[in-house]
């Protein structure tokens, strides 16, 4: 987490969250959901404005964290912006040398991969679970053939409480809670 960050939360320690404003798709984008995106329903249903800028892109990616039930969030300053998860909460690059890296450009380690029902090819590191790129499927033919990576057939129903993550804070939240 970038230092200022840190600064803003020892600063104002009461800043409300905030749900629904950001999105997380598939390919590893972010996406800007103001009050009429989020009218037209979930983040599959209605994603809103891709994000562009690098600067804040970057910075989003510095600041991404998870919390204790699982919820992904991006630290703005004090405040906690929960994202909308399309599938899952990293998106793995496969590297040419097989190595991984993250929609945030972080590296970690594959502990063990996994298939849907689907086709949908994923990875557990020790950073946590993600979906792979469509676009870096090709990387992972050879280690797969040559039985280096063997994966485990999942339920994508159920990979969100397999692994640990919530995909919609939003509307896991609490009816009470503040928006």
């Amino acid at each position: 987490m970038d230092e200022i960050v840190k600064q803003a939360i020892a600063k104002w320690p009461n800043v409300p969250d905030c749900y629904g404003w950001l999105g997380l798709d598939a390919r590893g984008d972010w996406y800007m959901r103001d009050d009429q995106v989020q009218a037209k329903g979930t983040f599959t249903q209605s994603k809103g404005s891709r994000l562009q800028h690098e600067k804040l892109i970057d910075f989003i990616g510095r600041n991404y964290e998870c919390d204790k039930q699982g919820r992904w969030f991006f630290q703005n300053g004090p405040q906690r912006v929960y994202v909308e998860l399309e599938a899952t909460p990293w998106v793995w690059r496969i590297q040419p040398d097989g190595s991984l890296q993250t929609h945030t450009g972080r590296t970690a380690r594959m502990q063990r991969c996994c298939v849907d029902e689907a086709g949908y090819f994923y990875m557990d590191t020790e950073i946590g679970f993600g979906l792979v790129h469509t676009q870096d499927m090709h990387l992972a033919l050879a280690p797969i053939e040559s039985g280096l990576w063997v994966p485990q057939e999942v339920s994508r129903a159920t990979l969100s409480q397999q692994f640990g993550y919530v995909r919609s804070p939003q509307t896991a939240q609490k009816p009470n809670a503040q928006v």
